[in-house]
């Protein structure tokens, strides 16, 4: 069902600088599938920060669309969790704008224009996969996430991450 997504006019440069995916058997892998067609980001951190900020983001997506910090993800027993960290263009899943949520597999996940497939388990997710998904309405409250505190714009320096109070 490849098809059904149009390229992108010219490739996005999605940079992964968590530390590289093990395929361990008791280990949940938790992956971003671009619709695009390109190649998976592994999700290897409990906190994954993502924008296009260099050096500091752990994924960067050198996107116009995308936010200096676009959002966290968590991963914690066998979950994913995202919290949008008051972005532009916003963070959406399953076509909704969110502030935070949890994410099941196959979910859609949208950063502005740039749209990923949710893969949670402990194998590779399928080629070809039918892209319907569940829409999330009723969201559990976060449990760690509020611990972290986003400077305004004009407090934030190019080596701080959100820290924790």
């Amino acid at each position: 069902m490849r098809e059904r997504f149009a390229k992108a006019a010219r490739p996005i440069n999605i940079s992964n600088f968590n530390s590289t995916a093990r395929k361990s058997p008791g280990i949940m892998r938790a992956q971003l599938i671009p619709l695009d067609g390109g190649e998976p980001v592994s999700i290897t951190k409990d906190v994954t920060l993502v924008g296009r900020k260099r050096g500091l983001c752990d994924l960067v997506i050198e996107h116009g669309s995308i936010s200096k910090l676009q959002c966290l993800i968590v991963k914690t027993d066998g979950l994913l969790f995202i919290r949008d960290l008051g972005s532009t263009n916003g963070t959406k899943v399953n076509g909704q704008k969110v502030t935070r949520g949890a994410l099941l597999p196959d979910d859609e996940l949208s950063f502005a224009s740039i749209k990923f497939r949710i893969h949670l388990g402990p194998g590779d997710p399928e080629v070809g996969h039918d892209e319907s998904t569940e829409l999330l309405t009723n969201l559990p409250k976060l449990p760690d996430i509020e611990k972290f505190e986003v400077p305004a714009d004009d407090e934030r320096s190019d080596k701080r991450r959100p820290t924790a109070l």
